[in-house]
């Protein structure tokens, strides 16, 4: 892992202007940001760890912790707002016993809520695993959820 985080910082060059594009590109190499790695970044760029880990908490598209099997993001933008996209949501948080920013304990889910998915038209909008699904209902939110649970129980039986 410190041989691929050394190739991203050597990359974008060990500098504390770079830190940001380090973040983006160690995740998406690994998913998240574990302890490790800001370690290993803080220790090349010269900031120190919890200057690091500041930066990443304050952005939300950073994780600190591994990404759940199935990535589920909920819009919360106006168009989506004013169809009742808050009920989903809430119906999201029930069904997957999680808040938004957090993977469900068994490690299957990861729920997220955005500001704007770019679908207007088609709110409230819900995106699973980077595919879209259309004027969402709280009913209909709790039963991907239940389809994707059971795909993922057919996908383990066999």
């Amino acid at each position: 892992m410190e041989h691929e985080i050394d190739q991203i910082i050597d990359r974008h060059g060990a500098k504390p202007t770079a830190l940001m594009a380090i973040l983006q590109d160690v995740q998406q190499a690994h998913g998240y940001l574990s302890e490790d790695a800001l370690r290993r970044i803080a220790y090349r760029v010269g900031i120190e760890v919890p200057q690091i880990y500041g930066v990443a908490t304050y952005y939300r598209s950073l994780r600190l912790k591994p990404p759940g099997r199935h990535s589920i993001v909920a819009c919360m933008g106006t168009a989506c707002h004013v169809r009742n996209s808050p009920r989903v949501l809430d119906a999201l948080k029930q069904e997957l016993g999680v808040e938004p920013g957090e993977t469900t304990s068994d490690g299957l889910f990861s729920l997220d809520s955005v500001n704007c998915l770019g679908a207007c038209a088609l709110g409230p909008v819900v995106v699973v695993d980077g595919r879209y699904y259309a004027r969402m209902t709280p009913l209909k939110a709790r039963r991907l959820v239940q389809e994707y649970r059971q795909r993922v129980g057919k996908e383990a039986q066999k």
